[in-house]
């Protein structure tokens, strides 16, 4: 699919205009046939009246054909229409998931529909290169399922819920290839194609939150009655070359293959619950008794597995064990109290059964007075997730308000230092792979000019290595990955862009990667999180990151900070807000450096946005996606 979409986009780049001698039709009449990739989201469990699966299934992928009559109006070279009429399948296959008697579990489904695509084509400059976009409504033919569980009888059924009808849209590009005669009246052309169909109005059912997202390729045949014309064949080139983009690159030192990582790491003061159940989730680690007794948290801050700079299992593990070292601070510091202050849609009496579910735990297992807990309900949490006008993120945006928010005033328990969080926990982990370690590439006023950019790098040896294609004005790579194997290496660096206007543009560099393989550094870590859509809420922070985080930097150590978001929102939104975030923190970590006279330090400081790739954390979970509103401060000493 990926090598389909490229190998268009360089027709576009690169295309021959060619004005036949005869003129071209006005009407268009075939049929096309294509695969559908069909990829799933959400939940579903309740599959129909009669069947409620143990777990649920969330995410799954597959690929259909689809087939359609077509017809198509062009009553000028540059802007059309067409109509679609076909057989669209959209089944699949779910992800396997183990229900609670450790079965493996699979679930297959054949949903099909009778589509009616209408679009509005355009082509730029009047070539065979086309562009289309257009609604879609889809009427349900199919919507039988088939679902196997082991040590039971496999179920061939039909989803109940199934919506008849959804109205949802498509984008796509296509390129007309001419195969009759230039002189020829009866024109006939093949034209592959690729759209892209958004899981916007693409909800599957009237219960639950199953979408889906599909990307089609294809090939249409069509046949059309010209006019007799004579012109003369024209080439037209369309790429123009300008210089609007400036091009750098950034590299490290060296490339640092490992560094021991002292990490603060702040515990989100929630707790989040299953919908329809008030107990604790099984997720959250629960202690016997006994187990309680002898519970320290400072069990926690061994250090962690080797893991990639990325993802955090690790760090989840410790929040996991949040009600316990809240018993267990509680415990050694017998005049501390906390509220806890549980919130649901469904109303403030299930939110204050999850508060009642934690205290009940508190007091039986590790001994907390019962009078030095008290609870409360609320129908929303005392922070909530809004996003008015907001359609598939609500389902997320629900999942993480319902919860039980911990407070206190209790010093032992929260942050003395700003962010009105509890306080954070240190754990050891050896980080592969440092952000500082990546190459940076930064071309200026690529959102404004360039629709997208690739970078090639050629080394002396004159192996090619491709990235991309990339849109933001920010892009970084880890030097280990260019690097591979060897050790040092030396580099010509391409930067080839294309305008919104089709035209391309070439920025060239140079530069040089050396690897430690062996070295081993210390560093520190320090992260700060941030309520749902808010970047102003750095100021919260500004005491900790004064009095807590600069007093740690020393002279000529390197401070590396990057921004993250989660999953909810536009990702172009995404990526400014963590990259403001990010700037921020800098901004007054580098005032106070300059009153404590610390002037030779150097920062690296990014935005990654919700990129998955660079995430700290996933984000199916509401925790996970917490934690990624985020701005994590690596202190990297300098090198002796």
């Amino acid at each position: 699919m990926q090598k389909t979409i490229i190998c268009c986009l360089m027709l576009l780049l690169v295309q021959i205009n060619v004005k036949a001698q005869t003129g071209q039709p006005t009407w268009w009449f075939g049929i096309s046939g294509a695969a559908n990739g069909n990829f799933f989201d959400g939940t579903t469990q309740k599959l129909n009246n009669s069947l409620l699966v143990p777990t649920a299934f969330h995410k799954g992928d597959g690929v259909r054909p689809f087939g359609s009559i077509l017809v198509e109006y062009r009553p000028g070279s540059i802007w059309g229409g067409a109509l679609n009429l076909g057989y669209d399948g959209r089944g699949g296959k779910f992800k396997d998931v183990v229900a609670p008697c450790n079965c493996p579990a699979t679930l297959k489904t054949n949903t099909s529909y009778l589509t009616i695509e209408p679009s509005l084509r355009f082509s730029p400059g009047g070539g065979n290169f086309y562009l289309f976009a257009g609604p879609r409504v889809g009427l349900n033919l199919q919507k039988d399922f088939n679902y196997t569980q082991l040590k039971q009888a496999n179920t061939d059924a039909e989803f109940s819920e199934m919506r008849k009808t959804l109205i949802s849209g498509q984008v796509g590009m296509g390129y007309d290839i001419q195969m009759s005669s230039k002189t020829s009246t009866t024109k006939f052309v093949i034209s592959p194609f690729v759209s892209y169909h958004p899981y916007f109005g693409q909800d599957v059912r009237n219960i639950e939150s199953w979408s889906m997202t599909t990307v089609r390729a294809g090939i249409a045949l069509k046949l059309g009655k010209g006019k007799k014309a004579i012109e003369k064949e024209e080439t037209v080139p369309a790429v123009i070359p300008v210089a609007d983009v400036n091009f750098a690159v950034r590299a490290p030192k060296a490339i640092l293959v490992k560094r021991m990582v002292t990490e603060t790491l702040p515990l989100l003061n929630y707790v989040f619950f299953d919908e329809g159940s008030a107990q604790v989730p099984s997720r959250y680690i629960t202690l016997s008794k006994d187990q309680a007794t002898g519970f320290k948290e400072e069990q926690l801050q061994q250090e962690s597995a080797e893991n990639s700079a990325g993802r955090s299992a690790r760090q989840l593990a410790v929040y996991y064990n949040v009600i316990n070292i809240i018993g267990d601070r509680m415990r050694a510091n017998p005049s501390s109290s906390i509220t806890l202050s549980g919130a649901s849609l469904k109303g403030p009496a299930e939110g204050r059964s999850f508060a009642v579910s934690i205290k009940k735990y508190l007091v039986e297992t590790f001994g907390i007075q019962d009078t030095r807990i008290a609870t409360n309900g609320r129908t929303k949490p005392l922070i909530p997730s809004e996003q008015p006008g907001g359609t598939k993120e609500l389902t997320l945006l629900r999942s993480g308000d319902r919860r039980v928010d911990i407070q206190s005033s209790s010093p032992e328990l929260m942050m003395e230092v700003g962010g009105d969080m509890m306080k954070p926990i240190q754990i050891s982990a050896t980080q592969s792979d440092p952000t500082d370690s990546h190459v940076i590439f930064t071309v200026e006023k690529a959102n404004e000019v360039l629709k997208s950019y690739t970078i090639d790098l050629t080394d002396q040896n004159g192996t090619v290595q491709h990235f991309g294609p990339f849109t933001k004005g920010q892009e970084s790579i880890p030097g280990k990955t260019i690097l591979g194997s060897n050790a040092t290496g030396d580099y010509k660096v391409v930067m080839l862009g294309t305008t919104k206007g089709g035209a391309t543009i070439r920025k060239e560099s140079n530069v040089h990667l050396d690897a430690q393989q062996e070295l081993l550094e210390t560093g520190m870590r320090y992260s700060i999180l941030f309520n749902f859509n808010k970047a102003n809420t750095i100021a919260t922070y500004e005491q900790f990151l004064i009095n807590v985080v600069t007093p740690l930097i020393t002279d000529g150590s390197t401070v590396i900070i990057h921004g993250h978001t989660d999953i909810v929102g536009p990702e172009d939104y995404n990526y400014e807000l963590s990259l403001k975030r990010a700037k921020e923190a800098q901004q007054i970590i580098e005032t106070a450096l300059t009153k404590a006279g610390k002037t030779n330090v150097k920062f690296e400081t990014n935005g990654f946005g919700e990129a998955t790739d660079r995430s700290p954390f996933e984000n199916n979970r509401p925790e996970e996606r917490f934690y990624n509103r985020t701005v994590i401060i690596d202190i990297a000493p300098a090198k002796q």
